[in-house]
């Protein structure tokens, strides 16, 4: 099944932090937005049954509910949705917004993603955040009350000013919140955002041990609180894993509409076709690897230009080809590897095998049936772990 996305660009304020394609929020851009949306998913026929829609950002719950139903609305018109599609919106928890979560329930979406952060109104002073640790205990109540069973909280991690004091407080929390699902992300510094230029504040992040610690502490955290991790910054009680981001470790496709989307699915949008279909060629022979579904011949990976102007003046949303032919064997692995299922010894490549005991006798593998995967220690230290294993 294909899975589809919509990028929200628009911020009531961008955080320091951040490098996602975003824009100032203005109620008529928004409402144009809105309208170039409902003309894309007309524009692009998926044969395949949606069965994941997710309104990513900026900001998605800047739109009204109405917008937001007024886009599922399309989907369900132009679209065959499971039964059990799995709809996400990114909700900024800023304010009192009962009624607005009530209606946004009733729209159709029926899992959150709150960007919580932390809990500690000092790291989220330091990290430039709009909320209070209030707000967020608020946020995840109202969502509750408002009808949602399946809500997830973002954690930061390797903040500014971040002991281990600091984060048990916030993990504390997020084990006592009736909450379904946690991704726990390391701070990223990314080149050309305000953070970077923050000498100043860079200089009070943890150290890359003390990165790790924070990283082990939150793992060990969770599972105790009954978050199972199934992916390196993902996880969740039983039957709650979100399936949307599930589609891009596993290479399953997905359609993205709106400005600086991104998609992998169907034949290449620049020869005319736009068709999305996922029958599939399966990979391998044992999952995980098995279980990813390829594309039909013509898979392509593409992507919506970082402009909301050209995006509202299209009839359809312009497109541009990342790579003709995505997927390949190492892209497969890498990305298989990232989740805590692992990988089958019979994918790895000779040389990759040969470096299986030293990992193992340094606690960054296990092994998973008639394969491996990455434990907590070796996932702290991924990049390096996978490099190794992709050879």
């Amino acid at each position: 099944m294909t899975g589809l996305y919509f990028h929200i660009p628009f911020c009531a304020r961008k955080c320091p932090y951040c490098d996602f394609y975003s824009v100032p929020f203005h109620k008529e851009t928004v409402s144009r937005y809105v309208g170039a949306i409902l003309r894309n998913i007309t524009a692009h026929p998926i044969t395949d049954k949606i069965d994941t829609v997710y309104f990513g950002g900026g900001t998605p719950s800047l739109l009204s509910p109405a917008q937001i139903g007024e886009i599922l609305d399309a989907c369900t018109g132009a679209y065959t949705l499971a039964e059990d599609t799995e709809i996400t919106l990114e909700f900024n928890p800023t304010g009192r917004r009962d009624d607005y979560l009530k209606a946004l329930r009733s729209a159709g979406v029926n899992r959150l993603s709150i960007g919580t952060q932390s809990f500690s109104d000092a790291q989220l002073r330091l990290l430039g955040r709009t909320h209070s640790a209030q707000d967020g205990l608020h946020a995840v109540e109202a969502a509750q009350t408002a009808g949602f069973v399946n809500i997830s909280c973002d954690l930061m991690l390797a903040t500014p000013e971040q002991s281990e004091e600091v984060l048990a407080q916030t993990l504390d929390v997020l084990a006592a919140l009736p909450i379904t699902h946690v991704s726990a992300y390391m701070l990223q510094i990314e080149e050309g955002t305000p953070l970077s230029q923050d000498t100043a504040l860079l200089s009070r992040c943890p150290d890359d041990d003390a990165t790790a610690d924070r990283y082990l502490q939150a793992v060990h955290a969770l599972a105790a609180a009954g978050f199972r991790q199934y992916e390196v910054s993902s996880f969740a009680k039983p039957g709650f894993k979100s399936r949307h981001n599930l589609k891009y470790w596993r290479c399953e496709p997905y359609l993205g509409i709106g400005a600086g989307a991104h998609s992998c699915c169907g034949e290449s949008p620049l020869t005319g076709a736009s068709q999305c279909a996922a029958n599939g060629a399966k990979v391998g022979g044992e999952p995980p690897l098995a279980g990813a579904a390829q594309c039909a011949a013509g898979i392509t990976r593409f992507c919506v230009p970082k402009d909301v102007q050209a995006f509202l003046d299209a009839d359809r949303q312009p497109e541009e080809l990342l790579d003709a032919h995505p997927l390949e064997r190492e892209e497969r692995l890498m990305l298989a590897l990232r989740l805590t299922d692992g990988v089958p010894a019979s994918a790895l490549s000779d040389a990759a095998r040969k470096q299986i005991p030293a990992l193992l006798h340094a606690g960054y593998l296990r092994l998973n049936g008639a394969g491996i995967a990455l434990t907590p220690k070796g996932f702290a230290v991924s990049n390096a772990v996978i490099a190794a294993l992709i050879v």
